[in-house]
């Protein structure tokens, strides 16, 4: 019997994983980094897809504001979201002024996912009535998909950005407590 076999130490694998580097950034900036980039590759699809509508796409169907509000709900909700901090939501303190701190923290995070969610459903609902229903070909139709893949970068990188700017760097573990 091997001599690790009665080992009652705290591991759920037999194995040990290897140790990061000391020279590669933490988690918490790496997870900054990735977030932008989600975000800039979200819009960038979008104002992609808004130029090619108006300077050369030469048919009848354009990229205009109704294309563009699914757009700012997602962006404010990421506003509102990534404006709470984790630690209010745990619960109330007297660390922090008022009553019912982590009641109303709750309420805007719960306000925040809902403007991002409305802003992916909206994105989806522009997409089937103004590109699908008409039945528009390729070029047209990536006017609408690109406000899908806009909205659903945005929502990911506001979550995936929550995420590690709340998450404790000591222990790389995160508790959603909602």
């Amino acid at each position: 019997m091997p001599s690790d076999a009665f080992d009652t130490s705290p591991r759920l694998f037999r194995f040990r994983f290897p140790a990061l580097p000391s020279f590669l950034p933490s988690l918490s900036s790496t997870g900054v980094y990735i977030a932008g980039a989600l975000f800039a590759l979200g819009f960038w699809a979008f104002i992609d897809a808004a130029v090619y509508s108006k300077v050369a796409s030469g048919g009848e169907v354009h990229v205009t504001f109704v294309d563009w509000i699914p757009g700012i709900c997602s962006v404010l909700g990421m506003i509102v979201i990534n404006s709470i901090d984790k630690a209010r939501l745990n619960g109330d303190s007297f660390s922090y002024s008022g009553s019912g701190v982590a009641w109303k923290a709750r309420l805007f995070l719960f306000v925040g996912f809902a403007l991002m969610a409305g802003g992916l459903a909206g994105s989806i609902t522009v997409l089937t009535l103004k590109y699908l229903l008409p039945n528009y070909p390729y070029p047209t139709l990536w006017f609408g998909v690109a406000n899908v893949l806009a909205n659903g970068l945005i929502m990911l990188s506001s979550a995936l950005l929550w995420l590690v700017q709340n998450a404790d760097d000591k222990d790389y573990q995160y508790n959603l407590t909602i």
